[in-house]
């Protein structure tokens, strides 16, 4: 498995099929292990005698000074523990210096990561990673796999900067808030080989007397108002028993706290534990930050964070109106209470226990056969949303004895007058496992703000239902279709889609013919489904023709398919002297210009010609005849138009050339050989230019995938530099920076 966004080869990252990306630098031999997770090879390091040993990569590669990089790996070693290592080249190839990781605080036979970052020295030109290990003999074996090196890899949607998130810089990223100290550690922990945004590093809080003890990062990002908000990380606390907590805090322009939500971890044991806080902004705010801490500590009691992240609260249902906290029940029962019955609701416990989303549940319990009412907070609905129709929907577990339920909501209009209740009929909460149960109810005229009810009856004393990642949203079609003339694309929308399982799309035009339809990774075929709501833009949909989608979707990738239909719609076909001219993965560049001279197709053919003695006609031997081959004249006339076709072309990648019906021609996949533009008349002042494509029918590319940012915001971009300018210097261009393509990258 390729890590993202590595400057290394696939073999030097995953040793395999050998060990060609390596070479022992410092007493030691290497050779080809086995057991590895990302491929079975692995590096296998041994010592030739006692003392330090080290491994480099064999290649260099480019860096800009005064630039963050990252490296990781996982090792592993039962007799000696082990650090990793950025060795920073001049451009004559000699050693500045190396940026070391903590050694692992033990020895370990179970894969763990090691990692380390850095920045660039201002004379450097080139870096390779080092792994290191001491033994006392020789003889003595250390296995690594797993490695990257490139750019620091960090959570889309961060606030916070590397270090902060991950501490393999420094301990400079939080600071000792009460009665501790703070430090960088170097722990052995296994994490999955595919998660790269834990590292070999975490910072480690010491209490220092008895009493409460806290920690708080330096960083103080900036938060707006009324938005929402979530801080997570990884807690290791020092005992089982030990309160320990994160907490989400605002700031306001002059840096005091004005307000601190805390989520207080269940711990099962002394693991690593991802927990949640989550906060709508107040008025005021200016920044946030995260902070960690033990509440009554003895003195010497260890707090361990990593990966700890603030960004904008997730959306778990796509328009929903609960809040993180009121959906996920991550850090409490948020604003659910019991309004009559006997029934409680509490938070599950311990972490990790009773989940769909998160590491936590709403816990509902009653010790009687008896029914009670349990009600959610009151949230306020859009404008116009009165006579609207709204979903509801709750993820659902009988863990324990049973349960008849009515679901409902309700309303309230802008006075807070109570409006009434609409349920639905009470039915048994099915079981065993976690069910999905939704409902679609109608807002009265006047309704502003609504509430989720449950009306549940205990069929059986000591009964308990867990629930989770709960939502309310105004019900909208499953599946939305809109045309854009302007830009030759269709815009599919898709609905209340299931998280986990498989979907595969189609286009569909009038002859019949179903064509897959591309996306991020590629033509959507039994692509995973990773949120409830997607919207694909559909660049290559012909002009003129009705189009419709037929959508598969799957459970598993095995299993029979249920399906959607939408809507017919038709691009306006246009001027039947303009073609357009796509680029498939980054339709930003795509454009439409005048066809001056239409192709003149040609079929070639490979054959030979063989003259037997003796015989009148010639044995000819041939291939397949060709797809279509011809000159396509186009013009453009201004020096913006000249330019968008250079910027078509640069990339070199298939395009899709399309024309309206009308004109004896089929959309084709082509490449663009050599091209020439001269002026239309051979004079300085003339804009208009006549560019002669040499077109080449090709195969619908497979693989390409529509590029996009994969969620990443401006703030992401800003986060790893100091200033815009910094961001200028370290991207050619903006697409670059929309995309993620560093220099040097």
């Amino acid at each position: 498995m390729a890590i993202p966004g590595n400057f290394l080869s696939t073999t030097t990252e995953s040793v395999d099929p050998n060990t060609s990306g390596w070479v022992a630098k410092t007493n030691c031999t290497i050779s080809l292990g086995s057991g590895g997770r990302n491929g079975d090879g692995v590096l296998a390091v041994r010592s030739v005698a006692s003392g330090e040993m080290q491994a480099r990569t064999v290649s260099s590669y480019a860096v800009t000074p005064w630039t963050e990089y990252h490296a990781f790996c996982d090792a592993s070693g039962a007799t000696v523990p082990e650090r990793i290592g950025i060795r920073w080249l001049n451009s004559a190839n000699a050693e500045i210096s190396i940026t070391w990781s903590l050694t692992t605080a033990s020895a370990s036979a179970t894969w763990h990561r090691i990692a380390v970052g850095g920045e660039a020295p201002g004379t450097a030109a080139r870096a390779q990673v080092v792994v290191s290990s001491t033994p006392a003999a020789g003889a003595v074996f250390s296995y690594y796999e797993n490695f990257f090196f490139g750019f620091p890899i960090t959570t889309t949607g961060n606030l916070f900067g590397f270090n902060a998130e991950a501490s393999e810089i420094d301990a400079t990223a939080w600071f000792n808030e009460v009665n501790c100290t703070v430090a960088r550690q170097a722990p052995m922990v296994s994490w999955p080989v595919d998660y790269y945004l834990a590292g070999g590093h975490v910072i480690a809080m010491t209490a220092s007397a008895n009493g409460n003890a806290s920690m708080r990062s330096t960083d103080r990002p900036d938060a707006t108002p009324g938005v929402e908000y979530v801080a997570y990380c990884y807690l290791n606390p020092p005992t089982s028993g030990s309160v320990t907590w994160v907490e989400l805090r605002f700031y306001d322009s002059g840096g005091s706290q004005i307000q601190a939500t805390r989520s207080t971890l269940a711990a099962p044991a002394t693991g690593w534990y991802r927990e949640y806080a989550s906060a709508v902004a107040p008025a005021g705010t200016a920044s946030c930050s995260i902070a960690a801490g033990i509440d009554t500590a003895t003195t010497g009691q260890v707090l361990r964070v990593d990966g700890a992240v603030v960004t904008t609260a997730p959306v778990l249902r796509a328009g929903s109106v609960l809040p993180y906290a009121d959906a996920s029940f991550e850090q409490g029962i948020a604003g659910w209470t019991v309004v009559s019955g006997v029934a409680t609701i509490t938070r599950s416990t311990p972490w990790g226990t009773y989940f769909f989303d998160g590491a936590y549940a709403g816990t509902v319990t009653s010790t009687t056969a008896t029914t009670s009412v349990i009600r959610s907070a009151k949230f306020p609905l859009a404008a116009g949303s009165g006579g609207m129709d709204f979903r509801t929907e709750v993820y659902s577990n009988v863990s324990a004895g049973g349960w008849t339920l009515t679901r409902g909501v309700r309303w309230y209009d802008a006075a807070n007058t109570d409006l009434g209740l609409t349920s639905g009929s009470s039915s048994a909460i099915p079981t065993p496992a976690w069910w999905l149960l939704g409902n679609t109810f109608t807002a009265p005229a006047n309704a502003t703000q609504a509430a989720i009810e449950f009306t549940v009856t205990a069929t059986s004393g000591s009964s308990v239902w867990r629930i989770d990642r709960l939502a309310l949203w105004q019900s909208l079609p499953l599946t939305d279709i809109e045309a854009h003339d302007d830009t030759a694309s269709i815009t599919l929308t898709l609905r209340e889609l299931t998280v986990g399982e498989y979907i595969t799309i189609y286009r569909v035009t009038p002859d019949g013919s179903h064509t897959l339809v591309r996306g991020a990774g590629g033509l959507i075929s039994l692509t995973a489904i990773t949120s409830d709501q997607m919207i694909i833009e559909d660049y290559e949909a012909p002009i003129g023709v009705e189009v419709s989608y037929y959508i598969e979707l799957r459970a598993t990738i095995s299993s029979a398919p249920g399906f959607r239909a939408s809507d017919g719609v038709t691009l306006t076909a246009g001027d039947i002297d303009w073609c357009w001219l796509k680029d498939p993965g980054e339709p930003q560049r795509n454009a439409q210009f005048t066809v001056v001279i239409p192709p003149a197709w040609k079929r070639s053919i490979a054959a030979a010609s063989y003259r037997v003695r003796g015989r009148r006609n010639p044995v000819v031997l041939s291939d397949v005849r060709g797809g279509l081959e011809a000159d396509l004249t186009v013009r453009t006339h201004t020096d913006e138009e000249a330019a968008a076709l250079h910027w078509l072309l640069d990339s070199g990648h298939t395009l899709l050339w399309q024309v309206v019906p009308g004109v004896h021609e089929s959309d084709l996949y082509v490449t663009v050989g050599d091209v020439s533009l001269p002026r239309a008349v051979p004079l300085a002042d003339e804009a208009w230019r006549e560019w002669t494509l040499p077109l080449t029918q090709v195969d619908m590319p497979v693989t390409v995938g529509v590029a996009g940012s994969a969620g990443r915001t401006w703030q992401d971009v800003l986060t790893g530099y100091a200033t815009w300018q910094d961001v200028l210097d370290a991207y050619a261009t903006w697409e670059d920076v929309l995309f993620d393509r560093r220099i040097g990258g």
